[in-house]
């Protein structure tokens, strides 16, 4: 492995967090497509993490309505679901031309991670397997914060573990998507002013392999038991903390974590 790249590989930096303007175009171009182009065919009502979203995020929420939210990276924006009410206004930033649903309002995003909204007009902000996929996390996150809302909460699912090797081709991948690493991740939410209410590792790695005894067009993690279950087990004091596996053994550990966060409290 190239000295240059150790400290990457090692998970004490992450990689892309201080690419150049032209380096972040460049990404942007590569991923702007990337997970449509692996699931073309996927179509509204076939979400996969429903009962994870729930499990993980959306039960710790107020049972209130809220009443402007953004989903990043949100495609259909299926996710949503769980606290769409008949006065919510949702926007999604989609750099996809392939997800769209006539019910919500989209905007493109901008590669520098700029957001073209005012400060804290969102209350409540989602953020699944997304940021894994942009080259300045640290950009964007700050931004999630400057538009939520005093109070307004955040919700973050991101891979924590390399995802292999983002050098070469990996089947079932886009071209640029890292895992966070766990502490990085950390440091960037708290640094931007959110405070974490929930923290919890999940996607344990054999998990996903569950698929093979349910039915067709079932999901693993739209199954609240095996959720359950797999949180149980993802959170268990044994597992390597490498980002970068080098061996079979510590490619068994959870794969992503789960971040309820709330941007301070709402001034009276």
């Amino acid at each position: 492995m190239a000295d240059d790249l150790e400290k990457f590989f090692s998970g004490n930096a992450l990689y892309g967090d201080d690419f150049s303007e032209h380096e972040i175009a460049e990404w942007f171009k590569d991923e702007r497509e990337g997970y449509y182009d692996i699931v073309p065919d996927r179509q509204p009502g076939k979400y996969e993490y429903f009962a994870l979203n729930w499990h993980h995020g959306f039960r710790f929420l107020p049972k209130t309505a809220f009443q402007h939210i953004l989903g990043i990276g949100s495609a259909y924006g299926e996710e949503l679901q769980p606290v769409l009410s008949p006065t919510s206004q949702v926007t999604i930033l989609e750099p996809s031309d392939g997800f769209v649903h006539p019910s919500f309002e989209y905007v493109k995003p901008d590669p520098s991670g700029k957001m073209p909204f005012d400060d804290g007009v969102f209350d409540l902000v989602t953020c699944f397997g997304v940021l894994h996929h942009i080259p300045n996390v640290t950009r964007v996150v700050n931004e999630i914060a400057r538009c939520l809302r005093p109070g307004g909460y955040f919700l973050l699912r991101e891979p924590i573990d390399s995802m292999g090797d983002w050098r070469i081709p990996r089947q079932g991948l886009t071209k640029r998507e890292r895992g966070i690493p766990a502490k990085i991740l950390l440091n960037i939410v708290v640094t931007a002013g959110l405070e974490i209410l929930r923290e919890r590792r999940c996607m344990y790695s054999l998990t996903a392999r569950l698929h093979k005894f349910l039915p067709r067009d079932h999901f693993v993690y739209n199954s609240s038991r095996i959720v359950a279950v797999d949180d149980w087990v993802s959170n268990l004091p044994i597992w390597p903390k490498q980002y970068y596996a080098e061996n079979v053994l510590q490619k068994f550990r959870p794969w992503s974590v789960f971040m309820v966060t709330r941007k301070g409290h709402a001034q009276s």
